[in-house]
């Protein structure tokens, strides 16, 4: 029997501002999309708050029975240097500044990361 029958898990839902039970679209399953690494320049302990955050609450799910997806995607591509419009995408300013091309820079810190081991355990049905 899965545990998440038996379980009432609650969640903060920030549209309304409350705790409120968890009730998936697809009754065994839930998705997760995360941000992910950074990739123009190395991985730091703000990066890894998050990552261990969410594997936490994967590992969770998987716990109570859940079936789980969990996307995490490949982030500040295209992102400005701060948060106004304004300013040099952070990629190409990295590029420029090693004289490489924006998507060495990507793969080059995509890399790094593989090598932190922060990636999905691979003995788990997802």
């Amino acid at each position: 029997m899965s545990t998440y029958k038996e379980n009432n898990l609650k969640i903060y839902n920030s549209l309304t501002g409350k705790k409120e039970l968890l009730q998936p679209i697809n009754k065994e399953s839930v998705g997760m999309y995360v941000c992910g690494p950074t990739v123009y320049s190395n991985i730091h302990l703000g990066n890894v708050r998050t990552f261990i955050s969410f594997d936490i609450i994967y590992r969770y799910l998987l716990h109570l029975g859940y079936k789980v997806r969990y996307v995490r995607n490949i982030t500040d591509a295209g992102h400005l240097e701060n948060d106004s419009d304004n300013g040099e995408d952070r990629i190409s300013k990295k590029a420029r500044i090693e004289e490489i091309e924006p998507m060495e820079v990507v793969q080059r810190y995509t890399v790094a990361v593989s090598y932190t081991h922060l990636t999905l355990p691979t003995n788990r049905e997802v």
